[in-house]
């Protein structure tokens, strides 16, 4: 009997490939990381594999990378996994080939994603695995968490068995995140399984100079052609080989797998083919529909490459007359999808031939499937005359290809009882769940199920969790649309999201808000009330905040008490056993981090039993009137128009499924506009600042650390201030006597960090937290958009490169989508205040893409010229290359207009020339510009050169080209191509957000974690010291190389941006960017006190090497941090990335602690040698 266990599909993946894993040559990548993730946790627990070893696992530099240390691993014996997706999996084919090739018995497992095109999809598709059918490689598709762990075994045991490698699918986040109670393997039910002498002859045959012979030759074409033929015996006996190894497992666990599954009618008409999670949801329309006397059925495809036909043909039912072949994945220009064609071509020439088969596309981009799509292709089938090429779950209204939905039944099996709880990104809701579902899966014999919705923001973005418990198999593999339960955490929610329209009549709703019954009827929505009184909804409410506030969990950490109150509303298990369960997982997941974190959190938990609140509904609710519609909103242009209304706002409502696709017609290239993120105003603050005026020193530090731009000092004229009613102070400083200050706040974009406050230097603060009810947010929004609408940028007498004066200066990346407290946006912010108007920006795929531009959002804006950051993503780990070629074409294309302006000079003189002159000085090129194209108009119509010195005006201003990325890329995946940028002495800006980890998928090690350091994949601490990404730079000689702490010296900060922009040549800026993967102990609200003492404490070095001191004669290098004053030790200690390390593994913590205190005072010392060094 297999044991039961709670998890997702990535996790059952790691398990059973730990199992058979020698070797793992990992990188990460979203959604497949946390299978590697999880063996390197075991491997820390000392789990041993059937070979009776931990597995050796290495990070690699990139997917690439990783497959060629899998290539070499497994040529020289071991058996090797990898774990990977999309971009990476694609990275992977060269080596893909060879291993296929070479008929080596590696496996790949792949949590499967969108493939970056017009935009990029962390998403779930079939567009990687597709993209790899021709690569040799056998394919096995797994539709469940279930599967997943069962056919994870066949997919090693057949790839030992047989000689071809095996990449083993499922569908990224629906399947590899989806949380299900399943069975699992024991290790020696596996090892009982192995083709044994197959090991042995594999480890004969590996290189080995005991034994040695050649591998990879180049060959010539008398004989190539031949050689490769030579393999085909190997794909005709590879499906019989799966074949026999499913039946192995399906005698031990009593399923009933096969390379092809048919589940439905034994004499169906009309059938679907598929692979991957939507099978199961399709299985319940099946049921659905036999129920109602239909005949239909599904084939499910687990064995996709060899294709084989004669396994389709042992399982399709004779009486089928009508096929529909669903693909997760889009061929433009193809005459149709992949399995489509395999289908057609496997059935050409068989008593199927004459079959009407039609191919539709769907879930692209992790889509969600309903049950009324699934129909709909039924539907298709029965009419009189189907579309032969279709789309599900969209709206097609250009090519007219999509299938309409007439109804969406509730299919899933009597008993199941759903729920939607919806959350704030980084309030625990998520957390809190996925412990509810180990809790009933645990505890009761009950079905589970979870999964995770998220949107696109870093953390304060809308999570919604899915969760299905019952009796029966849940094989639900789409949202909840259909609930017994929802509630919603965030009461800001409402006024946004259709939710409580989920709940099915009769059910339960639950809000969280600090409103009485009577406040309930001001604040609720018409058409929420109307829905509730008309569908009896059990309506509660629980004020979780306040309650979280007063036990002193704060204001955000509502997770528990909530938790509470649904156990005890949704009576799913007696509440006095769920709060037993409740509590014993409190001790277990917080014990480590003391006594009065549990406390706190046990109390939370009582707190949420006792304090829920059933509401009266009135009964004129059900009449209540329409609210007023919602204004339009006005961009700048059309184009911006059109993409806030027929876009934004609807992705932003999470009603983006309705959109057609004749709204991307005009952006079909994936085109955003810029300065999208400030109509969003998303509310999602609980406490924002509020000024008080009197305690105010005008220092503008608030502004300078805030990570979205929220708060701005404004020069006012006394006529601009007189709208204000007082709220104002007399400038401070010369030259300003005249003017007026004040500070606009916009609290409906705030994130409540509370950076403003902490920072503030002033002895009485000027800012405080302040609840953020609706008085309070109303008043600072409207103060905000008054200023922002009507007072215009001024000149002031203050530097520039100071934070003072920097401040004053529009900031062109606002409102973005970055964690509360983000240590990397206030340093993009910052850039942009300085150089943004001019400025070319190549993101490196990860956090400062995402928080950069996540469609429809984009935070990179314009002023009122509507100039503003010219941004785009290419991918991961080209990003110093596409930023080198955007910084080549203009300088090609400035060459060619400098030419239009020598021919033109006889004409139009003194503008020319001045231009010609100035045209790389950022100053001159902007003024002797103007007057160029002044100049150039008067006579356009006569002069060609002129008149392309008009049309190509927007080339007079010196470019600033910047790239951007995490250490992940710079250190790792994208280090190559930027070593091979910086030493090409072209005029570009690199700025490095080192967080010390890959931030974006979830806190990975890099080249840049140091030593000591817990993270991902180093779960037992790094043991060895950071990569010196600066000292490397600084061999050229000619790259300009700062290291940067904001919070450590603000001037330091701003002057080394300054001076790399101004450098003719390459700059590699890196920036030191707490992180919440950090785990910082005085909070995200105090990023820049963590930087400074990060610098006090020798952890962190500031410095500048500038080349053309060293052209001056002078000393280039400038060690602009003292000796360490500060502790090394007790910086690290108040990181959980350092302490735990210590609480886990004491003595190892010791060590590698003492090594990296000495490597820091060694780095020091090496430097100051080094400056020395440069006076000689």
């Amino acid at each position: 009997m297999r044991k039961l266990k709670t998890m997702d599909g990535n996790t059952a993946a790691a398990h059973v490939s730990y199992a058979f894993t020698e070797v793992a040559a990992i990188y990460p990548i979203t959604p497949s990381s946390p299978m590697a993730e999880s063996m390197d946790e075991w491997v820390s627990q000392d789990r041993k594999n059937i070979f009776g070893e931990n597995v050796k696992i290495v990070e690699m530099q990139s997917e690439g990378g990783a497959a060629g240390a899998l290539h070499g691993s497994i040529a020289a014996g071991s058996y090797t996994s990898t774990f990977t997706a999309s971009q990476g999996l694609l990275l992977m084919i060269p080596n893909m080939y060879k291993l296929a090739g070479e008929q080596t018995p590696a496996v790949f497992h792949v949590s499967a994603r969108a493939l970056a095109s017009h935009a990029l999809s962390i998403f779930g598709d079939h567009s990687d695995v597709m993209s790899c059918r021709q690569t040799g490689f056998t394919m096995l598709a797994s539709n469940s968490v279930q599967q997943v762990m069962d056919l994870g075994a066949v997919a090693h045991l057949a790839t030992i068995a047989g000689k071809l490698p095996m990449l083993h699918f499922f569908d990224g986040f629906r399947t590899s995140h989806e949380n299900q109670k399943i069975e699992t393997w024991d290790y020696d039910e596996l090892k009982e399984m192995v083709d044994w002498n197959a090991v042995k002859a594999f480890r004969e045959r590996a290189l080995n100079p005991v034994h040695p012979h050649s591998m990879g030759a180049a060959e010539q074409p008398e004989t190539f052609f031949q050689h490769r033929e030579a393999c085909n015996t190997a794909y005709l006996e590879t499906a019989d080989i799966v074949a026999e190894y499913m039946d192995k497992v399906n005698a031990k666990i009593g399923t009933d797998y096969k390379p092809f599954n048919y589940y439905g009618a034994p004499d169906a008409t009309e059938i679907i083919v598929a692979m991957g999670s939507v099978c199961e949801a399709a299985e319940e329309v099946v049921d659905h529909l036999l129920a109602q006397g239909k005949k239909v059925g599904i084939i499910e495809v687990h064995l996709y490459r060899p294709f084989s036909a004669k396994y389709l043909l042992n399982v399709l039912p004779e009486s089928v007359k009508k096929i529909a072949v669903l693909d997760r994945t889009k061929e433009p220009g193809g005459v149709g999808e992949p399995l489509y064609l395999d289908v057609i071509s496997a059935l050409r020439g068989t008593k199927f031939e004459d079959a009407l088969i039609v191919g539709g596309r769907y879930g692209l981009g992790s889509k969600d499937t309903q049950p009324g799509d699934v129909l709909a292709v039924y539907e298709n089938l029965w009419s009189e005359n189907p579309k032969k090429e279709f789309t599900i779950s969209i709206t097609d209204d250009v090519t007219n290809l999509s299938l309409p939905v007439k109804e969406n039944p509730d299919v899933a099996p009597e008993g199941t009882k759903a729920c939607k709880f919806w959350g704030l990104g980084a309030d625990g809701t998520v957390g809190a769940n996925k412990n509810s579902v180990k809790i009933i899966g645990d505890y009761t014999d009950k079905k589970v199920q979870a999964y995770f919705q998220y949107d696109s923001k870093k953390s304060g973005g809308v999570t919604i969790s899915h969760l299905r418990f019952g009796d029966k198999p849940i094989k639900s593999t789409y949202y909840v649309k259909q609930a017994d339960f929802v509630a919603c955490h965030n009461s800001a929610y409402l006024q946004q999201y259709d939710m409580v329209q989920d709940v099915k009549p009769g059910g339960f709703f639950l809000l969280n808000c600090v409103w009485s019954d009577d406040e309930l009827d001001k604040h609720l929505p018409a058409k929420v009330k109307r829905y509730i009184a008309k569908n009896n909804i059990q309506f509660y409410t629980c004020d979780a905040v306040s309650l979280a506030k007063e036990i002193g969990l704060g204001a955000r950490r509502t997770n528990t008490i909530l938790q509470a109150a649904f156990f005890k509303l949704a009576d799913i298990i007696p509440i006095d056993d769920a709060v037993k369960y409740m509590k014993e997982a409190i001790e277990k997941t917080y014990g480590k981090k003391g006594e009065n974190v549990v406390k706190m959190n046990c109390a939370g938990v009582d707190a949420g039993v006792n304090n829920v609140h059933k509401v009266e509904v009135p009964a004129a609710w059900a009449d209540a009137p329409d609210d007023a519609p919602r204004a339009k909103m006005v961009g700048r242009d059309d184009l911006h128009t059109s993409y806030l209304n027929d876009v934004l706002v609807p992705t932003n409502t999470l009603t983006g499924d309705d959109v057609p696709v004749s709204t991307f017609t005009a952006t079909a290239t994936g085109l955003v506009p810029a300065g999208t993120a400030a109509f969003e105003k998303r509310g999602i603050a609980t406490d924002v600042p509020k000024w008080t005026k009197e305690n105010c020193i005008q220092c503008n530090w608030c502004s300078f650390v805030c990570p979205h731009g929220v708060i701005r000092p404004f020069v006012m004229e006394e006529k601009e201030a007189a709208a204000l009613n007082g709220d104002v102070l007399a400038m401070k400083g010369k030259g300003v006597e005249d003017k007026l200050f004040t500070l606009g706040i916009s609290a409906l974009d705030c994130t409540g960090c509370g950076s403003c406050v902490q920072v503030c230097p002033s002895k009485t603060k000027a800012l405080e937290l302040v609840a953020a009810d609706d008085a309070i947010v109303k008043e600072e929004q409207k103060k905000y958009d008054y200023l922002f609408a009507n007072v215009d940028e001024k000149p002031v007498p203050f530097k520039e490169d100071s934070v003072k004066g920097s401040q004053f200066k529009q900031p062109l990346l606002e409102f973005s989508g970055a964690c509360p407290g983000c240590g990397e946006s206030p340093y993009a912010k910052l850039i942009t205040q300085m150089f943004g108007d001019r400025m070319f920006i190549a993101n490196a795929t990860g956090c400062s893409s995402i928080w950069g531009c996540s469609a429809p959002s984009t935070p990179y804006t314009v002023n009122k010229e509507g100039r503003g950051p010219a941004w785009a993503n290419s991918l991961f780990e080209d990003n110093a290359e596409f930023g080198f070629g955007m910084a080549i074409s203009m300088q090609a294309r400035r060459n060619e207009l400098k030419s239009a302006v020598e021919r033109v000079k006889a004409a139009v003189g003194a503008p020319a020339e001045e231009w010609i002159a100035s045209m790389n000085d950022a100053k001159g090129a902007e003024d002797a510009g103007k007057a160029l194209v002044e100049a150039c108009e008067k006579i356009a119509d006569s002069n060609e050169d002129a008149k392309y010195v008009v049309e190509n005006k927007d080339l007079l201003p010196k470019p600033s080209v910047w790239i951007f990325g995490g250490d992940g890329w710079a250190y790792d995946i994208g280090y190559g191509g930027l070593d091979h940028v910086l030493a090409s002495g072209e005029n570009v800006n690199v700025m490095v957000f080192d967080t010390e980890v890959y931030s974006n998928t979830g806190g990975q090690s890099s080249k840049s974690t140091p030593i000591g350091a817990v993270a991902k994949f180093a779960a037992s601490g790094k043991a060895v010291k950071k990569k010196d990404l600066a000292q490397i730079a600084m061999a050229y000689g000619y790259v300009y190389v700062a290291q940067i702490a904001m919070g450590a010296s603000a001037d330091q900060t701003i002057k080394a941006l300054r001076e790399a922009e101004s450098y003719d040549g390459p700059s590699l800026i890196i920036a030191y960017a707490p992180c919440i993967n950090h785990g910082i102990k005085i909070g995200m609200s105090k990023t820049m006190e963590e930087m400074k003492n990060a610098v006090n404490s020798g952890y962190w070095n500031l410095l500048r090497y500038n080349p053309v001191l060293a052209e001056e004669g002078k000393n280039p290098l400038s060690i602009d941090s003292k000796e360490p004053t500060e502790s090394y030790r007790d910086f690290i200690m108040g990181e959980v990335r350092y302490n735990s390390l210590k609480l886990k593994f004491p003595e190892r913590a010791e060590e590698l602690f003492v090594k990296g205190e000495e490597m820091a005072k060694e780095r020091y010392a090496r430097l100051l040698a080094q400056k020395e060094s440069f006076e000689k």
